[in-house]
């Protein structure tokens, strides 16, 4: 899978075939026909895998999360932390970012990709949920919660995005400003 994320990271997911990712893990092509019958079927499984990266990442995150009193300060960094796992703020997490989207946008497109692509953000979207949940547990059912979490997953995507785009403007220092005032608007907004 190594090869996999690295050659979508570099040069986009039409490039991933059998051949290729077997001549980047230094294999020959049988080797990775024994396990994959074709790209598709090795695209779907580097879906699974990286969303599965991602969701586990996330789950250590909300674990932290969960060990702290809400409305704490360290409840509060914990949730930043949380929210920075869906952020390609080092290496490893924009490798990840940058796999997870080439897939989410080839799914459009993709039917074998599709299901994979909705579980991704069934999973995420559970999660922001429960984020927003956690710091506004007046709103733990409604249509206001379900607006904010995807307000919250909007921002996320963006500043993804940004931060793929242009890494040397949207520094990691930038993303957590630019969460925190995010939050502060809803956390204003349930108060006012």
């Amino acid at each position: 899978m190594d090869a996999v994320w690295r050659i979508i990271g570099s040069d986009g997911l039409e490039r991933a075939s059998l051949r290729e990712v077997a001549d980047e893990a230094g294999l020959a092509v049988g080797s990775v026909r024994h396990y994959f019958a074709s790209s598709d079927e090795l695209h779907r499984y580097a879906f699974t895998s990286v969303v599965d990266r991602i969701l586990h990442r996330l789950s250590r995150a909300e674990d932290d999360v969960e060990s702290h009193e809400p409305g704490s300060l360290a409840h509060y960094d914990a949730v930043l932390t949380l929210l920075g796992e869906f952020l390609p703020l080092d290496e490893e997490r924009a490798l990840d970012a940058c796999v997870w989207l080439a897939f989410k946008n080839a799914a459009r497109v993709k039917p074998a990709l599709a299901a994979e692509a909705d579980r991704s953000h069934r999973s995420v979207a559970a999660v922001v949920g429960r984020v927003i949940n956690g710091l506004l547990p007046e709103r733990s059912s409604g249509d206001r919660l379900v607006v904010d979490a995807e307000h919250l997953l909007a921002v996320l995507d963006g500043l993804c995005m940004h931060a793929l785009l242009q890494p040397e403007w949207m520094s990691a220092a930038i993303c957590r400003e630019v969460l925190e005032s995010h939050l502060a608007g809803i956390r204003a907004r349930s108060t006012g």
